[in-house]
């Protein structure tokens, strides 16, 4: 059963109010063909030859409620902490030295014992990294939960506004990827899982992904609110799987769940019916999943229930990053026209 501190925790998430500061700028140098073409504030290293030799420091340091970004490099190296990253560092980039080289790991699961508290860290805080803060970019990191099939156990959980993932791998098994009340948007990004690996509220894009599944019941486990257009939008992706692991796109963990998939690859690994509605009729009226031209052979839109939306091409004209994204996680929601495309291209970090 999932953990019911969930939405009291989401809700709970705030963006304080401050004067805004310029990070200092150091004098750490990024390998060439990073080619950053932002100034790096702040380096990590675990060797010593950086400014902090633990990533939680760096957080630490950054201004609080600064409208100016702050850069963070990361040398290679495996950083087993649990990481925060306050709802007031805003503005942050964290930028690895290879995706496979950087990982931001640690094993809590939902069952294990705090022994700060002596109680369970239940679902929402098993995760290895909480990013609470709005405005967060992140380029060539892996995020993991080490903990393995214990049940759940979160790589990230999101409930800042506002985050971008570049060229990023999630990895774990059971709920590695939870969104928050509020907006992402991943981009060449790696993820994988069991049981509903991807799951939570938030709207969110996942454009040229890979999304790999070792077995269990879905994909996603969406809890959209019904006042959002959107939930997760799956764009261009490509989906696979262990050998003889079978699996859904997604089941409804709330009403009104959204969740769509265009353009989209998929392996024999997703199961002809394709969707469930969680062992609730009732959810079949409400949630809103769909799919467009998919292909591959988990693709085909005839075994698919009744209640699964055929997207016509009208309306995949509306499923764009920039009209998916431009409207706040709020009700009644606003346009803000948020484009996550700016942070990328002003970073300039190169994939590696």
């Amino acid at each position: 059963m999932r953990n019911f501190l969930f939405a009291f925790l989401c809700a709970a998430a705030f963006l304080a109010c401050g004067k805004s500061s310029t990070p200092p700028v150091t004098t750490a140098s990024v390998k060439p063909q990073t080619e950053l073409l932002v100034p790096i504030n702040i380096t990590v290293a675990q060797d010593g030859s950086g400014n902090y030799t633990t990533i939680q420091q760096a957080f630490n340091a950054v201004p609080d409620n600064s409208s100016n970004r702050t850069v963070i490099y990361i040398k290679n190296g495996t950083y087993k902490e649990v990481l925060t990253l306050a709802s007031s560092k805003k503005n942050v980039t964290i930028v690895g030295e290879s995706v496979n080289g950087v990982k931001l790991t640690y094993d809590n699961y939902a069952s294990k014992i705090n022994p700060a508290t002596g109680a369970a860290y239940g679902t929402s805080g098993s995760s290895s990294t909480f990013i609470r803060a709005e405005g967060f970019y992140a380029v060539n990191i892996t995020f993991e939960n080490s903990s393995g099939p214990v049940g759940q156990a979160l790589a990230i959980y999101i409930a800042g506004d506002k985050a971008v993932f570049n060229n990023c791998r999630f990895l774990g098994r059971q709920d590695t990827y939870y969104g928050g009340n509020c907006r992402q948007y991943l981009k060449n990004c790696y993820l994988e899982g069991t049981t509903d690996f991807i799951f939570g509220p938030s709207t969110a894009v996942f454009e040229s992904c890979k999304l790999y599944s070792y077995g269990g019941s879905a994909i996603t486990a969406a809890s959209t609110e019904s006042y959002v257009p959107y939930g997760f939008v799956f764009l261009k992706c490509n989906i696979s799987g262990a050998a003889g692991a079978k699996t859904d796109l997604g089941r409804p963990w709330r009403p009104y769940a959204a969740v769509a998939y265009l353009n989209t690859a998929m392996t024999s690994v997703i199961n002809t019916a394709g969707w469930n509605n969680w062992g609730n009729a009732a959810n079949e009226s409400t949630a809103r999943y769909g799919e467009y031209r998919n292909n591959g052979d988990g693709s085909n839109i005839d075994g698919r229930p009744a209640w699964i939306h055929r997207i016509t091409t009208a309306e995949a004209a509306g499923y764009t990053v920039l009209n998916v994204l431009k409207t706040t996680y709020t009700n009644p929601v606003t346009t803000d026209n948020w484009n996550p495309g700016t942070v990328i291209s002003a970073t300039g970090a190169t994939v590696n």
